[in-house]
């Protein structure tokens, strides 16, 4: 008789968690609303309130609700958007770079493959809307913008421009990618004419957007990562050793 395979028998934690999950998804349980008290929901399922603690700290550790300590407080339903999303990957991308298990090339590839579609499908789908957007975003060489301003501003033109794409998910990969490079370059002290070079490439990107030309403008903001992606490769610098003597712990642990 061939051997038979068995499902996998869930905790009863997680199949609490795997209810209120469903249950946020599907309506039930509205963003923001309450969830029933602990001992309720123990009382509801039939198990103690130990398993209705751990089911909650899937929900939380998969930032599905948040909890407020205090007599008016609780678990509340936090479904995800776009932004919090974007905000966790972020982070975690934040942290891989300092593990150095991301590299420079990984990261200035990635942006190549995102931008270069992304400029393609904004000359094509941008509305007046996008295109008032990124023309808010070039300043002028007297405009008065100290370096960082100046700096904001070119990162607000990518921003916006993979909004004009029209891809959510673009979006959310990209953020990550842009915030890793931009506080490298925040480190560095360039010349006031980086900056004003950048958004003159800008312009001309913008140009091509505007008059719809997606070959033109896959053509213009290629070049424009060329001459960024030297810039960043003078700059990124690998995360240096300390002396045992120098670290945190060397430090804590002298008498």
């Amino acid at each position: 008789m061939p051997r038979v395979r068995l499902a996998p028998v869930r905790r009863a934690y997680e199949q609490i968690y795997d209810q209120l999950r469903a249950a946020m998804f599907s309506g039930e349980l509205a963003n923001g609303e309450r969830l029933p008290s602990e001992a309720q929901l123990a009382a509801g399922f039939g198990v103690s309130r130990g398993t209705v603690r751990e089911a909650l700290r899937l929900l939380l550790a998969e930032g599905l609700i948040r909890t407020v300590p205090g007599a008016g407080g609780g678990s509340f339903v936090v479904l995800p958007t776009v932004d919090h999303v974007a905000d966790f990957l972020r982070r975690n991308v934040e942290l891989l770079t300092l593990k150095e298990d991301v590299t420079l090339p990984e990261f200035l590839e990635a942006r190549e493959l995102i931008e270069l579609f992304a400029v393609r499908q904004a000359a094509v789908r941008r509305t007046d809307a996008d295109l008032a957007a990124l023309r808010a975003t070039l300043t002028p060489d007297d405009s008065g913008l100290s370096p960082e301003e100046q700096y904001l501003a070119n990162r607000r033109f990518h921003e916006v421009l993979i909004d004009a794409c029209g891809n959510t998910l673009l979006q959310i990969a990209a953020g990550p990618i842009f915030s890793v490079l931009h506080s490298h370059l925040m480190r560095f002290t360039l010349t006031a004419e980086f900056p004003r070079s950048v958004c003159r490439d800008h312009a001309t990107i913008l140009d091509a957007i505007e008059a719809g030309d997606s070959e033109r403008a896959t053509a213009a903001m290629a070049e424009h990562l060329t001459s960024l992606a030297e810039v960043y490769r003078q700059i990124w610098r690998p995360r240096p050793a300390a002396d045992d003597d120098e670290t945190l712990i060397g430090r804590l642990q002298q008498p």
